[in-house]
């Protein structure tokens, strides 16, 4: 039997995901606007229109054997992020188990910044969680309804904490190449090993794990930099402390929050449960950014 795979809130990782699944199961992608139907289409696979806070569209979706939540509050406050990310989950989950052929498993994509600051310290899936600001508390909310409630309707719940995402239109050059860089550990995972790590989780029988998606090294921001400088045959960009960077009054106290986070993620998990990176550090993922930089 082919595995049908719903992927509500079919963006980034989504339509990656749904163009590494196409060829060998049957792939539905979920969104709600026009522009996102479009790329579904585009990326090859089936397009319905729901929203994830309205169990009543959701009914135009297909029953599932597995189900994929990766909706976005669109960059959006606390507020929005709980009434995608808690009360939409809630809502996906009690109206796709509740009908008379329900999902076998859900995987729900979350964050790692879950756990706060660790001063640079590694942190794995032992770590205990310290969400310190409004929308990673909702995160971390989030993630026990998805590892709880699918579990109550008599199915499975894993979540995976994506690292920072990269690939195709999300390389960032400029950022990093003009400057100021602060200070601090950069966590990174490219698209197709965000979406691998999914496709993994659903594949290998790996039902209620809750894994660190993340590469095989954590890196200094400012080392990052300057790599990049180097791949780039330019200067080296300025540098400014986290110190320095706090002294800008116009931060928010989350974006303050946010700058004073710096931790290192270990993969050790995910790999020890038999996936392989395509690309396995920044250097093999930004190898075409920087070919397709240098040519123009």
């Amino acid at each position: 039997m082919t595995e049908r795979v719903a992927i509500l809130g079919c963006g980034y990782v989504g339509l990656e995901l749904g163009r590494q699944l196409r060829s060998s199961h049957e792939v539905v992608g979920v969104r709600r606007s026009d522009d996102g139907i479009a790329a579904i289409e585009n990326a090859g696979f089936e397009a319905v229109r729901a929203d994830v806070t309205d169990p009543e569209s959701l009914s135009a979706v297909p029953d599932a054997d597995w189900l994929v939540f990766a909706a976005s509050s669109g960059g959006r406050g606390a507020e929005a992020a709980r009434e995608v990310y808690v009360e939409g989950l809630r809502t996906a989950i009690d109206h796709f188990w509740s009908r008379a052929d329900p999902p076998e498993r859900l995987v729900y994509t979350s964050s790692t910044g879950v756990y706060g600051d660790h001063d640079g310290a590694w942190v794995d899936e032992e770590t205990p969680l310290d969400p310190q600001t409004e929308k990673t508390e909702v995160l971390a909310e989030a993630e026990r309804v998805a590892r709880e409630r699918p579990v109550e309707h008599g199915g499975h719940g894993a979540v995976a904490r994506f690292a920072g995402l990269y690939g195709p239109d999300r390389y960032r050059l400029e950022r990093y190449l003009e400057g100021p860089v602060t200070a601090g550990y950069l966590n990174m995972v490219h698209r197709a090993d965000a979406a691998g790590a999914v496709r993994h989780l659903l594949t290998e029988n790996n039902r209620e794990e809750v894994v660190l998606v993340v590469d095989d090294e954590p890196v200094e921001k400012w080392a990052f930099a300057d790599w990049l400088a180097e791949q780039c045959d330019v200067s080296f960009p300025p540098k400014q402390t986290t110190e320095e960077r706090l002294a800008d009054d116009s931060l928010s106290e989350t974006a303050k929050r946010r700058i004073q986070t710096s931790k290192r993620c270990s993969n050790d998990r995910f790999r020890e449960l038999g996936y392989e990176f395509e690309y396995p550090t920044f250097r093999d993922g930004y190898r075409d950014a920087v070919r397709e930089y240098r040519q123009n």
